[in-house]
């Protein structure tokens, strides 16, 4: 058992909070009980997140995606009012990191989805250092990765381009990142991996040649909250379970 608190210091030291410019806030977003004991991971503070959270007794809901975004209305009405009335309800705390959880070098989500895939790392560049570039460990092609991508995933990945190419530089970047491929283009990638796809992606794979891969906003983001909820249960010796609510997008 550990103080809220203090649990919440340590995840905005570790994943260096302060240094991003965000557009959704970081860190505790609904207060609940003063200590933790048990703390639930998902994606995204959903209601039935909350609600398997309250099934599980959690002091804590651990997410990516949180509650408040700037480009949503204020009032807290609807499906909002119904999510944290839940929490309230329930006296859970509910905590969010989003940008810093995909750009963490350790437990952020391009790193571990690297990990998943076994791809090599060699940098971040790009804003706030959310693109990661590198190559695959074993030599492939597009079709490859793209099948390796969708076994591993368990998810229907959308593609663009030519996929007979040897992937040689890989860039990537989970969750709705598909605006970042155009930059992923300059930086030279001959692929480029997130989670979603706009309707530009597809021409601008064609007449490029840069491969373009879409393997689901969910799907991509599942693995950094975890990696997030196994260190504070080392840390703060806190019980930890994740709940992978079957989001298809």
């Amino acid at each position: 058992m550990a103080a809220r608190q203090e649990i919440m210091a340590w995840c905005d030291d570790f994943l260096q909070v302060s240094a991003f410019k965000d557009y959704a806030p970081n860190g505790l977003q609904v207060e609940g009980r003063d200590t933790v004991n048990k703390v639930v991971g998902s994606v995204t503070a959903s209601l039935a997140a909350i609600q398997f959270a309250a099934e599980q007794n959690a002091d804590l809901l651990l997410v990516h995606h949180g509650l408040f975004w700037k480009s949503e209305p204020v009032p807290i009405v609807g499906w909002k009012h119904r999510r944290i009335a839940a929490l309230i309800r329930h006296n859970i705390n509910m905590a969010g990191y989003h940008l810093p959880l995909d750009a963490h070098p350790e437990v952020g989500n391009n790193a571990r989805l690297a990990a998943l895939m076994d791809w090599q790392i060699h940098g971040q560049t790009g804003e706030q250092n959310l693109l990661m570039f590198g190559r695959p460990a074993q030599a492939q092609t597009g079709e490859q990765l793209i099948a390796g991508l969708a076994d591993k995933l368990e998810q229907t990945v959308v593609h663009a381009g030519d996929w007979s190419k040897p992937i040689e530089k890989l860039v990537w970047c989970t969750g709705g990142a598909q605006g970042f491929f155009q930059e992923a283009i300059e930086l030279g990638a001959d692929a480029f991996v997130t989670g979603e796809i706009s309707e530009a992606q597809y021409h601008l794979a064609n007449e490029t040649g840069a491969l373009f891969v879409s393997a689901g906003h969910h799907a991509t983001e599942r693995y950094g909250i975890q990696a997030l909820g196994a260190r504070l249960q080392q840390h703060f010796a806190v019980d930890f379970c994740f709940f992978d609510e079957q989001n298809p997008a």
